[in-house]
């Protein structure tokens, strides 16, 4: 339970407030605070009202989308990316994970490249305020306006063509499980893997976005995996991700209390 980070999209019903309440209260550990809980606040006392709740702040999602025909933009793209990294150094998040973003307008190739320039303009203030940059690849179905960055290999080329220590990986098991390299490119990674999300894919799937599945619900290999990204080194909070209409719907705090148990039994 000391590893536990639950995701406040997980449980998005929750206010910020009651959703450190309810983690608490269950035991969890960690807390990756997305971006819309933290509208209307000041970040740094949402940041001081995680410490108090003994929560650790593992990281802010989202930034990214980088990728747009249009340089006016990609400029806004880039200043929206700077908030959320001052966003994550307010709360005490030392990560900002990147959904790094695609247009049907822009060939996969040059999106990578807009990318790559996305992600090198923001390090130096990411080295101000000490916050890292999260590569987050998505399954191919996001290719056309999520993400141009689709496997670990394409994330790891495109961290090794940055060729920076503040930049690395999101390795999230709903997006790469499928992948017949996932092992290799794993291993490759190294120390860049930053970050673990885990949730279990079913089969058949209601949908592609919103009906993720509580660990053991699914089709994921998710302790093989975990195996994976542990040879790496890598030892951080595990992340639980789920975008789930169902789940949304029920009793959040019964429903954090099987996020816990199925952590436990799957994890």
């Amino acid at each position: 339970m000391d590893r536990l980070c639950i995701h406040t999209a997980t449980t998005r019903p929750l206010s910020l407030d009651l959703a450190l309440e309810v983690y608490a209260e269950a035991g969890v550990t960690g807390i990756t605070v997305w971006r819309d809980a933290l509208a209307g606040r000041d970040p740094q006392t949402a940041g001081r009202r995680i410490a108090s709740a003994g929560l650790a702040p593992v990281s802010l999602c989202r930034g990214g989308f980088f990728v747009s025909p249009e340089e006016a933009v990609r400029k806004r793209a880039i200043l929206d990316n700077e908030t959320a990294l001052r966003e994550a150094a307010e709360i005490g998040a030392p990560l900002v994970v990147l959904v790094c973003g695609a247009d049907t307008a822009v060939p996969l190739p040059a999106a990578r490249d807009q990318i790559a320039a996305g992600i090198q303009s923001l390090l130096p203030l990411a080295e101000d305020l000490n916050v890292k940059l999260a590569i987050e690849p998505l399954h191919p179905m996001y290719a056309d306006t999520r993400s141009a960055v689709n496997t670990m290999r394409s994330a790891n080329d495109l961290c090794e063509r940055i060729a920076h220590p503040m930049v690395g990986v999101a390795v999230d098991v709903y997006h790469l499980w499928w992948d017949p390299e996932l092992e290799s490119e794993i291993a490759r990674c190294g120390d860049r893997v930053l970050a673990f999300h885990v949730c279990d894919w079913r089969s058949p799937t209601r949908d592609l976005l919103t009906d993720r599945g509580l660990m053991g619900e699914g089709c994921i290999p998710i302790r093989r995996i975990r195996s994976w990204v542990e040879a790496t080194g890598f030892d951080g909070f595990i992340e639980v991700e789920i975008f789930s209409t169902e789940y949304w719907a029920q009793d959040q705090r019964s429903y954090v209390d099987r996020i816990v148990s199925a952590y436990r039994e799957h994890v």
